[in-house]
């Protein structure tokens, strides 16, 4: 299982391949399966700069981050193989962090590849670690990230334990619609009200 602790109030996020918390609960997810090291991609200077997710909410583009080379390289192949494409954001937290929880294909929260990534570019201990736009791994544990991924819509405190591998530069106001919606809602952590779909994800 993946899961996500915050800081200020031991805030937890479950996710499948990613992480997400809320701020009373401590949720757990189904960890990938791990693979030999042949199986898991390896960093590549060709690993896209941009990956772009085609929602029903509009599209978000990620520009990725050369400090996680292997995450990048594992998202951009996925991406690549459509792998992401008609999944659902299984999750949206509104209370002690601010995520929208997405990479699961089954769309539980228990999903993933058939292998684990080594943790990479991980933030400083400190307040709001995980700023607004900010697109990290979920994990259950050290090394164990597979596809799920959250992206912040809000200044997030988060324990360092989780995978920056990218920065929304377009459509971070649509992530953050999603959450007001479903904090209006009454949605402290759990699926969106609205289903958020990504209708397909794209290098470049």
């Amino acid at each position: 299982m993946l899961k996500i602790l915050g800081a200020a109030a031991v805030a937890t996020l479950a996710i499948t391949s990613v992480a997400a918390c809320s701020s009373t609960e401590d949720q757990t997810e189904p960890a990938a399966e791990s693979a030999t090291a042949a199986d898991v991609p390896e960093a590549s200077a060709t690993a896209a700069g941009q990956i772009t997710f085609s929602t029903n909410y509009g599209d978000i583009v990620v520009r990725t981050d050369a400090r996680a080379p292997r995450t990048v390289a594992g998202q951009s192949t996925l991406a690549g193989d459509g792998y992401f494409d008609g999944t659902i954001c299984h999750r949206v937290v509104t209370s002690g962090i601010y995520v929208l929880q997405c990479g699961d294909p089954t769309g539980t929260g228990t999903g993933g590849p058939d292998y684990t990534l080594p943790d990479e570019n991980l933030p400083a201990s400190e307040p709001d670690n995980y700023p607004a736009g900010t697109v990290a791994m979920a994990n259950a544990g050290p090394g164990t990230a597979g596809s799920q991924f959250f992206i912040v819509y809000k200044d997030t405190s988060l324990p360092p334990g989780y995978t920056i591998w990218g920065e929304v530069t377009e459509g971070l106001a649509a992530v953050a619609k999603i959450g007001r919606e479903n904090a209006e809602a009454g949605v402290a952590d759990g699926p969106p009200t609205q289903e958020v779909t990504i209708e397909s994800a794209t290098n470049g």
